[in-house]
């Protein structure tokens, strides 16, 4: 398990995106490392975790538990494929490009050590939207991105440290539950049946999806 690059946006003005400005900072490009990773702050408050990184629309993204975004290079590459055109890293707003593991079977809670300080918890998957969708411009962009339930992991930062490419991931903590990243991304996009499976995660859940899951159960319970 390997950092293959870092990456970070800047803010960049760009038609498709409603976020408050009408900037994005969603196309990112590796960066030479080290690059400092601590906690940003609250969700609605703080951007990226990540020194240099641009987060533009705070409503819906950065904050403690989207801190750090990682996607797979294994996933870039099954991407490559199915649209015909290359995918270089960072495209897909990564800050972190990854090889080696399968970031879908990710415990949410599972946390990881890069470099000699540095730790992240996953907490979620990434849900896809219109800004996503514009950056890539493909059709039906949103649909088949969830349908494919391949969404990289969101992170907080339990220790800030610094990440640079080439680092190597080490698992420090598994929790012991079974709620991956691809069945919190599914139950909080296409089967809400399966919200009540995500309880077991508990706190270490991105608080929206805790609430779903919470709420999902007091309506079964209701009826």
């Amino acid at each position: 398990m390997t950092v293959l690059t870092v990456n970070a946006g800047r803010p960049t003005a760009a038609s498709w995106t409603d976020a408050p400005g009408g900037r994005t900072g969603i196309d990112k490009h590796p960066v030479e490392g080290p690059v400092r990773v601590a906690d940003p702050g609250p969700e609605g408050v703080g951007g990226s975790g990540l020194a240099g990184d641009a987060v533009c629309d705070l409503r819906h993204h950065g904050g403690s538990h989207q801190a750090v975004y990682a996607f797979a290079r294994e996933d870039l590459d099954v991407w490559e494929r199915e649209l015909g055109r290359p995918l270089r890293n960072g495209c897909f707003g990564e800050n972190l490009t990854t090889a080696g593991v399968r970031l879908g079977e990710t415990l949410i809670g599972e946390r990881w050590r890069i470099g000699d300080e540095l730790v992240l918890e996953v907490t979620s998957g990434r849900i896809p939207c219109r800004t996503f969708a514009g950056h890539l411009g493909e059709a039906r962009w949103v649909k088949r991105f969830t349908q494919a339930a391949a969404p990289g992991a969101y992170f907080r930062v339990v220790a800030a440290g610094t990440v640079r490419a080439g680092d190597p991931v080490e698992i420090v903590h598994r929790p012991d539950h079974e709620v991956t990243v691809e069945l919190q991304f599914r139950a909080v996009t296409t089967r809400r049946d399966l919200l009540p499976l995500l309880l077991p995660a508990g706190e270490a859940l991105h608080p929206e999806a805790l609430r779903k899951a919470r709420a999902y159960e007091a309506g079964l319970a209701a009826s």
